[in-house]
């Protein structure tokens, strides 16, 4: 049985060098690290995990619960999570929560009871009480993505979605549009609630009136994105400008526009919301709102391994979006230009 002694003969590094890789801990060259990998591959070396996280009391693993394994987003967490949970020398045990308070407490609980050495819960509905209960209740730290905690600054990673709303629908109103309508994504979420509330502020800015008529809350599909946009145009709604608060509808939203005989953006200017891959592939490119995912997650999993390893923290700073503006907004009927 090859021991751990053997990689660091065949590494040409102490027995103490080897087991800091394996631990994530101290100060280790990454040529070193290299060498060290490089000396288990070549000898069918497999650390006992078990036998060390009994040893040591921990399970040298970060437990991950996102609201689903769905769509580019979640592929984009999940891709950068593992990466940096690798970079700290320790594992990744991902459960889906299932969108539901309940079913993503239980799944807390279940990664507490495996003894993660911390815990990291994307959550969209539990509310900031049982959030915070639950921060208490667990024995190991438990680091909050996607919601501020008033009351824990230093426990959530989240990101100002009322301001980035506002951001698309202000320049859409600078490009010299009012007639502004707006496709929500899901009103019973907090994101729904905020992306909406943006929209809102910034026509209030430029003194432009609240149009209800304007407004249509969708589901996050492209489907319900082309259903509410076709709905709007055939009412005979008036608009320059559509503000989808996701890229899928605003995909959906274009095909409605298309199949009216109307052109983006010569006709109606389209924006976006979340930068998804297919976003540069719509012809024209779809302007949009990126979200700092893999930032996010780097953070989230960066603290969640400080307070594991007892460090002082500091309240986590909201994260901000990024206009990323292509070919589908062009000057609209009340542009100076």
């Amino acid at each position: 049985m090859v021991t751990m002694l053997d990689v660091s003969l065949r590494a040409g590094v102490s027995k103490a060098t080897v087991s800091r890789v394996l631990n994530g801990t101290g100060q280790v060259k990454e040529s070193t690290r290299r060498q060290v990998f490089t000396a288990m591959e070549e000898l069918g070396y497999r650390p006992n995990f078990l036998a060390r996280s009994l040893a040591n009391r921990t399970s040298n693993s970060i437990g991950l619960v996102v609201s689903s394994f769905d769509g580019f987003y979640f592929g984009r967490l999940l891709q950068q999570a593992s990466r940096q949970v690798e970079l700290h020398g320790k594992q990744l045990i991902v459960t889906d929560g299932h969108d539901t308070p309940e079913r993503e407490a239980l799944a807390v609980q279940m990664l507490a009871d495996r003894r993660c050495d911390a815990i990291i819960l994307y959550t969209r509905f539990m509310s900031e009480k049982t959030l915070l209960r639950l921060i208490d209740d667990t024995p190991m730290p438990l680091i909050v993505i996607n919601r501020a905690l008033e009351q824990a600054h230093e426990r959530c990673v989240f990101f100002e979605q009322q301001d980035a709303a506002f951001q698309a629908v202000d320049y859409l109103v600078n490009q010299g549009h009012r007639e502004i309508a707006c496709i929500t994504v899901p009103m019973h979420t907090p994101t729904g609630k905020a992306r909406l509330m943006g929209y809102r502020k910034a026509l209030e800015q430029h003194g432009i009136a609240w149009e209800p008529a304007r407004v249509r809350h969708g589901d996050a599909t492209m489907t319900r994105g082309y259903e509410l946009c076709q709905q709007m145009l055939q009412e005979g709604v008036g608009f320059s400008a559509l503000f989808a608060c996701n890229d899928d509808m605003a995909l959906g939203a274009s095909k409605a526009i298309w199949q009216a005989g109307l052109r983006i953006p010569q006709d109606i200017s389209l924006f976006g919301f979340d930068d998804a891959p297919s976003a540069r592939w719509l012809e024209p490119g779809l302007s949009t709102v990126y979200l700092p995912i893999d930032t996010m997650i780097t953070t989230a999993i960066d603290q969640a391994i400080r307070l594991a390893n007892k460090e002082d923290v500091a309240a986590i700073p909201p994260f901000t979006g990024t206009l990323v503006l292509r070919e589908s907004v062009a000057a609209g009927p009340w542009s100076k230009a």
